[in-house]
This record gives structure tokens, C-alpha cells and sequence, in this order.
């Protein structure tokens, strides 16, 4: 499912136009990654959580050249189901 395909899904479900349903996403993404930025969780109750972890840096391989690299420590967003979603998927 694309951005479009859940906004036509969103509009239908909750009974709002296209524009309303793409405004409410856009202000769910905007809150979510601000939160994100700040070092704050974001949890779902049943859906799931978002959270930031720390990569540890690590030593790659280069795949054309099969010479090894230094892949740099990063912050990375992680997603973990909730117990609702996680029974759906099984």
C-alpha cells in the first residue's frame, strides 16, 4: 500500500474527504518524526511503538571490491508490533 492507496483507505474508513484523510496523515507524520528527533517514543497502544537506537559503528565490505570499510555509529528509528498487530501478521 503507497500514501495514496492509505489516504483513499483513511478517507473511506473514517468518513472524511481525500484532503482531510491526506491532512491528517501528513500531521500524524510530522508529530511522529518531530517526536522521533527529540529522543521521544511514540507508542500505539495494540499497533506498536517507534523508537531511536543507537547503531554501534561496524566494519562493512565493500561488494565490487570485497575491501573492507568503516560503517560510522548512527541513530537508527525501530518499530516493534504491538500485541494486536502482531496477531494479525502471524
Amino acid at each position: 500500500m503507497n500514501k495514496a492507496q492509505l489516504i483513499d483507505a483513511i478517507a473511506k474508513d473514517a468518513d472524511l474527504t481525500k484532503a482531510q484523510a491526506k491532512k491528517a496523515l501528513d500531521a500524524f507524520v510530522k508529530a511522529t518524526t518531530h517526536s522521533l528527533k527529540t529522543g521521544q517514543r511514540v507508542a500505539l497502544v495494540g499497533f506498536g511503538s517507534f523508537s531511536v537506537t543507537k547503531r554501534n559503528a561496524r566494519t562493512g565490505r565493500n561488494p565490487q571490491t570485497g575491501k573492507e570499510i568503516r560503517i560510522p555509529a548512527k541513530k537508527v528509528v525501530r518499530f516493534k508490533a504491538g500485541s494486536d498487530l502482531s496477531h494479525v501478521v502471524k
